[in-house]
């Protein structure tokens, strides 16, 4: 035997339920029950009935067509959570189809006018169903998207082909103005599908159990009893034009309790406000005699005035949605950075032990103190340690990168002398073999260039940058270190006239381990000095970019402020 659908449980348009969830109080339940098979067809069935003989006793403005129509929205709503297949969907058309001649005939409609009612309010609401189906499946209301998708299909278009059957209808048989009676049943069944199906389709679990929460409760009670106490002010006890009044108090159950909120509280507003023009009160009147025009200004009000804050909740809930995933996934990703960095620090430390004892031998051999060796040897030796050092200073960046990512690194800001700090950095980059030939200069310009950062870790940056200009710029024969004054601090800039950089390759530069295609040319390195100089820039309070064009050289800059 298979389970029966809890529609509080996610669907899609054919009716397949996700995993089931936890159960709820039996109060949550109670307030489910409409819903749930196998009763759900059978109360929807009278629930059509007794709203079919309330909406002809009580809403009819045009001849016999209804401004305030019901049954469709319900109708629409209840088919399409409890979807289970096309022989369900045949069961549950001919319950509909006899609760709606039901209520015909107990309203007193001939059998005629009993008959056509009967298959034009099918015809809307199979084609609300089919539509709904096609082109919002999901039955989410929870987005923009969803919502506009329903909203367009189940109210704006479905009831256009049974309006134009009733208008036509209704004119031949009574010679009543096709044009009102087109009018007057569109606008009430488009409000029905519109205000009861969405209700009907946001009542879900996951928004009944925040009622749970006393808190929540008394607020949502509290938010209901002012919009009634406002509605009724609105639409039965004044005569001015106040409609725009119950549009904050939608926007507050908007953002306080999203769709399901505006859904409800729309149903209250399509209730009083077409009820009060149905009984002569409210703003409406004024409108003129006809109650048909008076209808229409209340319908009016409904669906172009307070319809949009439903979108307003939808957009609300995706955002929310979109933002827990975020946090989801931010959260994901701090604990995978994690992870790299002691992985980084461990495989940093496991480097460092063994390299030192590979130096210091290779030390001794180049030396010979562990016995004669030939110059081929020496040689040798020399190649062992200035490799092994490679290693050792790519284990120090490692760590370096571990701990800056892991927020180990601690920096002392202080007043430091910028024009100095470029000048110990040149005089260091100079006695590279690297920079033989290359001429380095440093620029100052203004007088205070003072800014507050970490000295050592500045100096750290700077020389990275000046590596880097030597090693993949030096072709321009010259490396100039410039700083100078800015709005609130102070700009270090190292500039290059090498081959350049495209705008693609400035965009990775700053990546780890990211050389750019480099990885198999004769320059050394191993791209993690970049990524290590962004982190300690931004620790110390700064920011870093580059500015290149190619085959112009690249100007690295450092903004930190003063001091």
């Amino acid at each position: 035997m298979s389970r029966a659908l809890d529609p509080s449980e996610p669907v899609t348009a054919s009716g397949a339920a996700a995993k089931p969830r936890a159960e709820l109080p039996v109060a949550v339940n109670s307030a489910m029950a409409f819903f749930r098979e196998p009763l759900a067809p059978i109360f929807t069935a009278v629930a059509v009935l007794v709203l079919v003989v309330l909406a002809i006793q009580f809403a009819r403005t045009a001849g016999l067509v209804a401004a305030l129509w019901g049954a469709g929205g319900l109708a629409t709503a209840v088919w399409l959570r409890n979807a289970r297949g096309p022989l369900y969907d045949l069961c549950f058309g001919g319950l509909l189809a006899t609760g709606i001649a039901a209520g015909e005939l107990l309203a007193g409609n001939t059998y005629g006018l009993t008959v056509l009612f009967t298959v034009t309010n099918m015809v809307e609401i199979t084609t609300a169903v089919l539509l709904a189906r096609r082109f919002a499946p999901t039955l989410n209301l929870a987005t923009v998207d969803g919502a506009c998708r329903f909203l367009l299909a189940a109210a704006v278009v479905a009831p256009l082909p049974a309006a134009a059957l009733t208008a036509g209808a209704l004119y031949l048989i009574n010679g009543a103005d096709p044009f009102e009676g087109f009018q007057t049943w569109w606008f009430g069944h488009a409000l029905s599908i519109a205000v009861i199906g969405s209700f009907g389709l946001s009542l879900t679990r996951r928004h009944l159990v925040a009622l749970r929460h006393p808190v929540r409760a008394t607020e949502a009670a509290v938010l209901l009893a002012l919009l009634v106490a406002v509605c009724v002010g609105v639409f039965f006890l004044s005569e001015v034009q106040i409609g725009f009044v119950v549009i904050p108090v939608l926007i507050l159950f908007a953002a306080r309790f999203r769709v399901l909120g505006v859904s409800t509280a729309l149903v209250i507003v399509a209730i009083t406000a077409v009820g009060g023009a149905m009984v002569g009160r409210g703003p409406f009147v004024h409108a003129g005699p006809d109650l048909a025009d008076q209808a229409l200004l209340a319908q009016l009000m409904v669906l172009l005035g307070c319809l949009p804050i439903l979108l307003v909740a939808s957009l609300l809930e995706e955002r929310d949605r979109l933002s827990d995933r975020a946090k989801a996934g931010q959260v994901r990703a701090e604990q995978a950075s994690e992870a790299k960095s002691r992985l980084l620090a461990n495989v940093a430390h496991e480097i460092k032990s063994p390299v030192g004892g590979v130096i210091g031998i290779g030390e001794l051999w180049k030396t010979g103190q562990l016995g004669a060796i030939t110059p081929t040897q020496a040689e040798m030796a020399e190649m062992l340690v200035k490799t092994a050092r490679q290693v050792e200073a790519l284990a120090h960046d490692l760590l370096d990168v571990a701990r800056a990512e892991s927020g180990a690194v601690k920096v002392e800001l202080r007043p430091t002398d910028v024009p100095g700090v470029l000048e110990d950095v040149r005089r260091s980059t100079a006695l590279r073999p690297e920079a033989a030939g290359i001429r380095l200069h440093v620029v100052s310009e203004g007088d205070g260039l003072i800014a507050l950062a970490d000295s050592q870790r500045l100096t750290q940056v700077i020389a990275n940058l000046a590596s880097n200009a030597v090693k993949y710029g030096g072709s321009g024969g010259l490396v100039v270190f410039r700083a100078s004054r800015i709005y609130d601090g102070v700009r270090i800039e190292v500039i290059d006239r090498g081959p350049g950089l495209s705008v693609e390759k400035q965009a990775q530069l700053f990546e780890p381990f990211n050389r750019l295609g480099l990885e198999r040319s004769t320059v050394e390195g191993h791209g993690i000095g970049l990524a290590l100089a962004k982190r300690l820039v931004e620790l110390q309070g700064g920011t870093i970019g580059v500015v290149s064009t190619p085959g112009e050289g690249a100007a690295f800059w450092v903004e930190l402020p003063a001091a």
